[in-house]
C-alpha cells in the first residue's frame, strides 16, 4: 500500500505541474501491470512501453481505453505483433519501418498515428532520421505514399547531459522543423522530455513528455 501512495503522489505533482496543453505519456516500461492500473485509476489513459514484448504481454491485462505508445525502437519484423492495438509509435526511425507499419494497419483497415524520430542529440545515437530524411518522409506522407499511416508529429531526444544550454539547443532545433513542416500541414503533437528534462522541453515548445521514473520510480531491469 505504501507503494501505491507513493505512486499516487509522484503522479499527482507531474499532472499538477503540467500545462494543460500537455500531453503526459507514463513510460511504464518494467513495471508491473498492477502498478500501471493503480495510475490507471488516478485517470491517465496513455501509456509508453519501450519494447514490443513488454505491451504485448501488458495489453491483455489492462483496459482497453488505454493509448499505447511504442516509444522505443522498433525492429521491422515486430510491427505486425501491435500493429492491431497500437495507438502511436514514436519512434520512426526509417523509410522502411513506415512502409512496413503502413502495411501492417492495412491488415487491420485501420490507421496507426506515428511521429517521425529525429536524430537530434550530438551524442552518437544510434536511431533518428537526419532533419532532411524526416522532411522527405512528411512530404511522402502528404502525397498519399502512406494511406494507412497518420503522422501526426516530431519525437526527439536530447544529449544525455548536464549542461542545460546544450539540451535546449537540441530541443529547439527540433521545434524549428516542427514549425516548418507544419506550415504544409499542421502537425499536432512534439514529443520531447523526459523525467530529467521535460521542463526545459515544455518551455522549448513540447506538447507531450514523455515520463517514467518520475512517476514509478527506478527499476534496475534492462
Amino acid at each position: 500500500m505504501q507503494e501505491n501512495a507513493h505512486l499516487e503522489e509522484n503522479y499527482r505533482q507531474i499532472i499538477s505541474a503540467l500545462p494543460k496543453n500537455v500531453e503526459l505519456v507514463a513510460v511504464s516500461k518494467t513495471h508491473a501491470a498492477e502498478m500501471i492500473k493503480t495510475v490507471y485509476d488516478l485517470g491517465q489513459r496513455t501509456f509508453g512501453e519501450n519494447k514490443v514484448q513488454e505491451i504485448v504481454e501488458k495489453y491483455p491485462q489492462l483496459p482497453k481505453d488505454i493509448k499505447w505508445h511504442l516509444i522505443g525502437h522498433l525492429q521491422t519484423n515486430k510491427v505486425k505483433y501491435i500493429a492491431e492495438f497500437i495507438d502511436t509509435i514514436q519512434s520512426v526511425d526509417s523509410k522502411k519501418l513506415l512502409l512496413e507499419i503502413d502495411k501492417q494497419a492495412a491488415k487491420f483497415n485501420r490507421k496507426i498515428k506515428v511521429l517521425l524520430q529525429v536524430k537530434i542529440a550530438e551524442e552518437e545515437t544510434k536511431y533518428g532520421l537526419e532533419i532532411y530524411e524526416a522532411k522527405e518522409l512528411f512530404v511522402e506522407f502528404l502525397n498519399n505514399e502512406y494511406p494507412n499511416v497518420d503522422v501526426v508529429g516530431l519525437m526527439g531526444m536530447a544529449t544525455f547531459t548536464e549542461d542545460k544550454n546544450q539540451i535546449r539547443k537540441e530541443f529547439t532545433v527540433l521545434k524549428q522543423i516542427f514549425d516548418q513542416l507544419s506550415l504544409k500541414q499542421q502537425m499536432h503533437t512534439l514529443s520531447m522530455g523526459m523525467s530529467n528534462d521535460y521542463p526545459l522541453a515544455i518551455e522549448c515548445g513540447a506538447n507531450s513528455v514523455r515520463i517514467g521514473s518520475a512517476i514509478f520510480g527506478r527499476r534496475d531491469i534492462v
